[in-house]
Order: structure tokens, then sequence, then C-alpha cells
């Protein structure tokens, strides 16, 4: 396999395992790839867990961040282009489903591979999203601080700490407009399945928002709900990555085999 060139935006293993497929993991507002690392040690042997790394997070806090989708999935597009060398899935949490699911369309419409599956967690289909009003991106701080709490997404000990919010709250201004400024455009569905994952005590995201996902893909669709809240992918990650694993099975034989799924 021909060597890739190293980028910001994606980070893969460091003791890269061999490779016959590739899932892509796109990260939450205010995420970064790093959530992922420790996935390669539940994902099935042949699969490559690369997190997707949007700047203006670790390491690319010194680079601001994007503020719009179409700029995101511009700058994503190019970058996985060289990765995608293998069958490969993408997963995607929250803002990060929406980035995967429009890089995939993206990826069509340049007659580029498409993901062998698509992965959505904790995201309301995108024909019905709909971004908070009035937008939390432009809220003063302290009332951005309570929707922050609310959401239940930072932990309250980086809340309290005024040089880290300093830090953090660029980013998740940014990537909160990129969810508020968000408009889907409808196109044919994918020819790929898709899986949506939802939270239980998921209090932003209903179980008929995610089962609104199954226009978007016509080679099959299934929904799973798990223990946990909208940050279920952290507590009830081991569960959830059985699903996928389960579902990836077929990709690694085929890639094994040798031919495109």
């Amino acid at each position: 396999m021909a060597a890739i060139p190293s980028s910001p935006w994606i980070l893969s293993p460091r003791d890269r395992p061999p490779c016959r497929a590739r899932l892509f993991c796109f990260p939450h507002a205010g995420g970064g790839a790093t959530a992922f690392r420790e996935w390669q040690g539940l994902a099935l042997a042949g699969v490559e867990v690369c997190g997707v790394q949007p700047p203006g997070r670790e390491n690319r806090f010194h680079e601001p961040p994007l503020t719009a989708m179409p700029a995101l999935v511009e700058q994503a597009n190019a970058a996985l282009r060289p990765w995608l060398d293998v069958p490969f899935a993408f997963f995607g949490h929250s803002l990060g489903a929406l980035l995967a699911f429009e890089t995939a369309r993206r990826l069509r419409r340049e007659r580029g591979p498409l993901p062998a599956w698509l992965f959505v967690a904790g995201c309301e289909a995108p024909a019905r999203f709909r971004a908070a009003d009035p937008p939390l991106h432009t809220l003063p701080r302290d009332r951005f601080l309570d929707e922050l709490r609310r959401l239940k997404g930072t932990p309250e000990a980086v809340l309290r700490n005024a040089e880290l919010l300093d830090a953090l709250l660029p980013l998740l201004r940014a990537d909160f407009a990129v969810l508020e400024t968000y408009r889907y455009t409808a196109e044919p569905p994918l020819a790929c399945p898709l899986t949506a994952f939802g939270g239980l005590e998921d209090e932003q995201v209903s179980p008929d928002s995610l089962a609104a996902w199954e226009a978007e893909a016509t080679a099959g669709f299934d929904l799973h709900l798990l223990p946990g809240d909208h940050f279920f992918p952290r507590t009830s990650r081991d569960t959830l990555l059985e699903i996928v694993n389960g579902h990836l099975r077929f990709l690694v034989g085929t890639a094994t085999e040798g031919t495109a799924p």
C-alpha cells in the first residue's frame, strides 16, 4: 500500500494496524478526534480508526475554527481523498453526523469513492434539522454558559475555569454557528446502508427525528437507542462499537478478498 501523506485533518493510530478498511469518525461540537483514540483497540482486526480533526481544537488549537458547513465539507473532502484508497465507513456524532453526511454527498457529487456505511449518532435527520431560536452562538457569555450547562457536554470544572473558558469559547461558538446556519438541500438518498444511534435519555434528539434518517439512504436502515444522554457514545461506547463492528464485518471480508463493497 502506498504511503499516504499526513494531514492535520486525520488522527490515525501511531502504530497503524494492517489496514483493510477505515472508519472515519467525526466529532461533536466542541469535541476533537482524540475522543476516538481508544476505539482502535475495540475495532475489528483490519479496520483503521481515523479521527477527523477540524481546525481550532486539540493539536489544531492555534488555527481559527471554521464557522460554516460548506467550508468544513470542502476542506474535509480534500483532506480525506488520499485516505480513501481502501473501503471505508463514516461515523459522526451530533455536528459530526451532519458533517459526515454532507461530506459523503460532496464525494458523490464529485464522483469520488463513497462510504460503504454511514453511522450517525445523536443528531436529528438533516431534513428535520432546526436550529435553536434565538441562535446560541450569538448569546452573551453568561447565557451561553447557561446553555452549555443545560447541554451537559462541557465539564463543570471547565465552566468554572475562566482561563480554560476563554480558550474554549471561540471554538464552541464557531461550532454552534456551523450547526445554526446549516441548511439542508434535498438530494437523492445515498446508495449505502445507514445506521442511526440515539440516547435513551437524550432530551435534544427524539427517536422520531432519528428514524427520519431512513429517507437519506437506500441500501438499508436500522436504529438503535442506547443508555445515556446526548453524549451516550461515551457511556455506551462498547455497545455502540459492537453494533458498528457487526455491520462492518462484511466490509473487512470484502476488502480481504480485494474487491470493493
